[in-house]
């Protein structure tokens, strides 16, 4: 049953907005409407009550014996008839000449005012009827009782159903007219988001530029439509990115696609010409390089979607030192770890974050590469510097979009997939920390701080180094910035 009620409402929220308030309306005009109703014949019925009472009075007022009274009026009470008891008229105004006793209600001598209303083929009469006192009955009429009847004609406004009729007709009007404004005023405030809407239908995937009109002001639709712009422009820029990622991606692919495709159709035509074995290691050596590539783009798209992955309290000095250990070969490392560098992370993406920097600061070096890790400014900072010839200025942006590689890095890894460094920076980004490159005054410096995790112990956790230089790899111990 609710189901059907509510399939029959309009869909429009505007209409249904209208429906309510004119039902409302209507429910709460009818009330007032019916009380003033109320209000009005009862203080109609009141008024006429007071002027007959003080009109009969007055006459009765005049009764003298031997003298028949004079009944003569000058206000709207013009009905005056003195009435005995066998309901003959003694006595009448000269509106009431010729009529019937007004009323037949003759009240006793322990309630002698009455009010009544009384009507015949001459209409419908507002009266009063007062009981003669029993003195004046007595010394006039010998004991008989008498009656005086004041009265008028019933007002036009309780004549009939003209006052409900009025009463009903203005609630009516009053619903009407507020269900307009409700109406009028609604189109006027859902206009900007008729706008808004019109042109959200007209964006589409290919033309992300539109933006919807923004009102002045501070309305919720402002804010709506400002809102909207920004998700629009976010969108616009996430499209675009999307757009580069898979025209690099595919450029990349391809690059060892063709490579491997041309040494398999050589070997193919020129069977005599080609050393099978050659063919197969280079055909291996392109399969690598696509394998990292794509497992490089997997982490990306794992780190871009924002999947959850399970933090733990971890050292990252004692990280720091793991991670220079695993990689022993190549240029010295020098790492200086300050105790209680605890930080909330993924313990395998931190790994890969700092095998990726310093893979890439051996790969730059010339004699060393110098790695810290301490407390700075409320924060953990890990910093990765190298001897080599640094990065320009122009570039220590660039080094972190995808796919981007540096010349001198080609040349010293040309099969590097180029996405380390943004991967690096995506894990940062991933742990609310920030991975940059300053300044230096030797080659290149990367910069990795990540919020602390504070902790109860004052010593550092077993493995960590206490504070001082070692030469992790390939080397004896020297101070730190040492030749």
């Amino acid at each position: 049953m609710r189901s059907k009620l509510v399939s029959l409402l309009p869909h429009s929220l505007l209409a249904r907005t209208t429906l309510g308030v004119a039902g409302l309306s209507l429910l709460f005009l009818t009330v007032i409407g019916a009380s003033l109703d109320f209000l009005v014949l009862d203080k109609v019925q009141g008024e006429v009550s007071q002027e007959t009472q003080r009109v009969a009075t007055n006459w009765l007022g005049t009764f003298q014996p031997g003298d028949m009274p004079k009944a003569v009026t000058k206000t709207r009470i013009d009905l005056l008839q003195l009435v005995d008891a066998h309901g003959h008229v003694v006595a009448a105004s000269a509106a009431a000449a010729g009529r019937p006793p007004l009323g037949t209600v003759q009240p006793p001598l322990d309630d002698r005012i009455k009010d009544g209303t009384a009507c015949s083929t001459l209409g419908c009469v507002m009266f009063t009827v007062i009981r003669v006192p029993p003195l004046e009955t007595r010394e006039i009429w010998r004991g008989e009782p008498h009656y005086v009847y004041a009265g008028m004609v019933q007002p036009s406004i309780l004549s009939g159903d003209r006052l409900e009729l009025f009463t009903v007709g203005g609630v009516l009007l009053a619903t009407a007219f507020i269900a307009w404004g409700n109406w009028w005023l609604g189109r006027r405030a859902l206009r900007p988001v008729a706008a808004i809407r019109a042109t959200m239908a007209e964006i589409t995937v290919s033309d992300l530029s539109l933006r919807v009109p923004e009102p002045s002001g501070s309305t919720e639709y402002a804010l709506l439509a400002r809102t909207a712009n920004r998700t629009l422009a976010r969108l616009e820029e996430a499209v675009k990115q999307q757009r580069r990622f898979a025209s690099t991606t595919s450029h990349e692919l391809r690059t060892p696609l063709t490579g491997l495709r041309t040494r398999l159709e050589e070997a193919v035509l020129y069977p005599r010409d080609v050393d099978p074995r050659a063919v197969i290691r280079d055909a291996l050596s392109a399969t690598h390089r696509l394998e990292t590539i794509v497992d490089d783009l997997l982490v990306l798209a794992r780190l871009r979607a924002g999947r959850p992955a399970e933090h733990e309290p971890i050292d990252l000095g004692a990280l720091v030192t793991e991670e220079v250990k695993a990689q022993a070969d190549g240029v010295p490392v020098h790492v200086h770890a300050g105790p209680g560098v605890i930080v909330r992370g993924n313990r395998i993406q931190l790994i890969r974050v700092f095998g990726n920097l310093l893979a890439n600061a051996r790969r730059h070096a010339d004699t060393r590469v110098e790695v810290t890790a301490e407390r700075a400014g409320g924060q953990a900072v890990v910093t990765v510097t190298d001897d080599g010839d640094g990065i320009a200025p122009q570039d220590r942006e660039r080094v972190f979009e995808r796919f981007v590689r540096l010349d001198d890095g080609r040349r010293r890894e040309p099969g590097g997939s180029g996405l380390g460094l943004a991967i690096s920076r995506d894990i940062a980004h991933g742990h609310n920390g920030t991975l940059v490159v300053e300044d230096s005054p030797r080659g290149a410096r990367f910069v990795l701080r990540l919020p602390l995790t504070e902790t109860t112990g004052g010593s550092p956790p077993p493995g960590e180094l206490s504070p001082g230089v070692r030469d992790v790899a390939g080397g004896a111990a020297r101070p730190l910035g040492g030749p």
